[in-house]
């Protein structure tokens, strides 16, 4: 193995799962994010050396969220295949899944930038500064569309529902 390459492994294994989660939420579609965090991953360790000793991590999530943006400038044409992709296994988690579902469908009601200041700024908990760094727009456009993409959220989320609006993200 090449020097670096057990590091990486390691962290793709503890950063893997959030990552993809971060894609789904930002596509809407287990497998564009699957191939998104795919692609993050390949990337990063382009420059593992630069960065495994830095956050390597923020790196990931940068690189995941450009190639997502990117997408959305260039949509990629989708080919129907002969054969369906295998499934995994899962266990049956009720309400997660339903919750997941009903996020999904709330996030696509907002437009992208909305959808990516709401996961950049609640899902990873990036300060609105970094948002606005790495979306490549001014705090205060962080800001308004964040509060603008909440108050649609609100009127989306159910009454019992703590996701959104009491105590909740």
């Amino acid at each position: 193995m090449a020097r670096g390459d057990e590091e990486f492994a390691e962290f793709v294994r503890a950063s893997s799962a959030r990552l993809t989660h971060a894609a789904f939420l930002l596509t809407g579609d287990r497998h564009q994010a699957e191939d998104a965090a795919q692609t993050a991953f390949t990337r990063t360790y382009a420059a593992w050396s630069r960065v495994r000793h830095k956050d390597a991590y923020g790196y990931a999530r940068t690189v995941l969220v450009n190639h997502v943006i990117d997408g959305w400038r260039r949509p990629i044409r989708e080919y129907a295949a002969e054969t369906l992709p295998e499934q995994q296994d899962r266990l049956d988690v009720g309400k997660a899944v339903t919750q997941r579902e009903w996020l999904t469908a709330v996030l696509k009601r907002l437009t992208d930038r909305e959808r990516a200041v709401v996961v950049l700024r609640h899902f990873f908990d990036l300060p609105e500064a970094d948002v606005a760094r790495e979306l490549g727009v001014s705090l205060g456009t962080v800001k308004s569309t964040n509060s603008r993409a909440l108050a649609k959220l609100r009127v989306e989320a159910d009454p019992e529902d703590t996701l959104i609006g009491r105590g909740g993200r």
